[in-house]
């Protein structure tokens, strides 16, 4: 036997062994951590797998399929003008408004297709952080000073983070450049109208399926949360029809795909999420069958799936085991967490921006746990890192991005987030210290 050759699996079934053999079960800490990353597993997949991922994974597959390499090269490609690529990126991320782990397919879909760095790392960074009922909801939970940083900081970091990585691999830019140059002009299939039209009835599916529900019972916001499924359920017809008139899908198969949901739909209105469901196994049973277009774009979809799916269930087990969910201890105690961030040092600054950047929130729970801390001490600096690096960061969104964008760019990547997280925290905090002196 060569022993050289099977040093590696000998020395990991040791690794196993011994990890399996002190494993602290029973100590009470060990199992409420192993705990709380069931529990937030459990949570992750009712609360953001259906509603969230999958449709995110259907627009990033049609990106990959619909759209043409030409135009996202034009408009956010290495070559295109900055103003246009990051702007386009910024807006298109804050639109969308989405988790950090949400925004993952739509940023590999676009970064595929030949998005330069910067405008695809603006996107990855602008979807989860620049969240407009966020902002609202920290400016009047938190403070309107708080709320206002938050939302100058992170449309400012989006853009800049976009440059830096531009800057910092830009000769594998220029490269993509010149590659994109010996591109062949492809004729797009459609009117640009037709598929702008596609796109815009699959976003407003993901946004109002997900549309959160406001701490106040009055207002633009709240009146579009009573009116989210039925809104969902119009834009998901709207959908059929886009596929019938312009996707040569057979019109008796679309509506034999959606028969089911709109069953569910009328027996079981208080669950809608059954009727979803139904939609979402019509809609891949409708489109794997095909042998054209909708075939392609099923499969890309299933690619994508199959590529970040298990990165981020472990993500989430890992995030649990360590830190717990909201309101919650994982291995990790969190008096340890408050202790570290309170005050306005340059450590309590970076540890914020740190742990932020491997915890899990989904969207606007950040702004409890912040509501907890600044209770508990925690310093106005911290505080504003932590909302910096904290949406637009976790554990799974970085294993993700790592089999993306390779181990340099996102160690880049993380770096980047966690530092002008800190640095502006530090900032902040100096000025809240001299304006409430004064």
């Amino acid at each position: 036997m060569n022993w050289k050759s099977e040093a590696k699996p000998l020395l990991l079934l040791i690794a196993v062994f011994l990890l399996s053999y002190f494993l602290p079960v029973g100590h009470p800490r060990f199992d409420n951590a192993v705990r709380e990353a069931l529990f937030m597993l459990n949570e992750y997949a009712r609360d953001h797998v259906l509603l969230c991922l999958v449709p995110a994974f259907f627009i990033a597959g049609a990106i990959g399929v619909f759209i043409r390499q030409a135009s996202v090269m034009r408009y956010l490609g290495p070559q295109a003008p900055r103003t246009l690529a990051y702007g386009v990126a910024s807006v298109a991320g804050t639109i969308l408004a989405v988790c950090s782990c949400t925004v993952l397919p739509l940023f590999a879909g676009i970064y595929r297709m030949g998005a330069g760095l910067g405008p695809a790392v603006t996107f990855l960074y602008a979807g989860p952080a620049i969240n407009a009922l966020a902002i609202i909801l920290t400016a009047r939970i938190l403070g309107w000073e708080l709320g206002l940083a938050r939302a100058l900081g992170a449309v400012l970091f989006s853009i800049l983070i976009g440059l830096c990585m531009h800057w910092l691999h830009r000769k594998e830019e220029r490269e993509k450049v010149d590659a994109a140059m010996h591109m062949p002009q492809e004729e797009p299939p459609r009117p640009l109208s037709q598929t702008a039209l596609f796109f815009a009835l699959m976003v407003g599916i993901l946004l109002f399926a997900n549309w959160a529900r406001p701490e106040t019972q009055d207002g633009v916001w709240f009146f579009i949360y009573q009116w989210k499924w039925p809104l969902t359920a119009l834009l998901s017809t709207g959908l059929a029809l886009v596929l019938v008139a312009w996707f040569q899908a057979p019109a008796w198969q679309v509506a034999l795909a959606a028969l089911p949901a709109a069953i569910l739909a009328l027996i079981t209105p208080q669950t809608p999420t059954f009727a979803f469901f139904a939609g979402v196994i019509g809609l891949s049973i409708l489109t794997s069958r095909d042998k054209g277009e909708l075939g392609t774009w099923f499969a890309t979809t299933w690619e994508f799936a199959k590529q970040i799916f298990p990165l981020l269930f472990f993500g989430v087990l890992a995030a649990g085991f360590l830190l717990g969910r909201p309101g919650h201890e994982g291995i990790i105690p969190s008096t340890w967490i408050t202790h570290a961030v309170g005050g306005n040092s340059i450590t309590a600054n970076l540890l914020a921006s740190v742990i932020a950047a491997f915890m899990y929130f989904a969207t606007l729970t950040e702004i409890p746990i912040l509501q907890g801390l600044l209770g508990s001490g925690m310093g106005n600096g911290p505080a504003l890192a932590l909302l910096l690096a904290g949406p637009a960061l976790s554990l799974p969104s970085m294993l993700v991005i790592h089999s993306i964008m390779g181990t340099r760019k996102t160690a880049w990547f993380v770096v980047l987030v966690i530092v002008m997280a800190a640095i502006s925290g530090l900032f902040f905090g100096i000025v809240s210290q001299e304006h409430h002196i004064q």
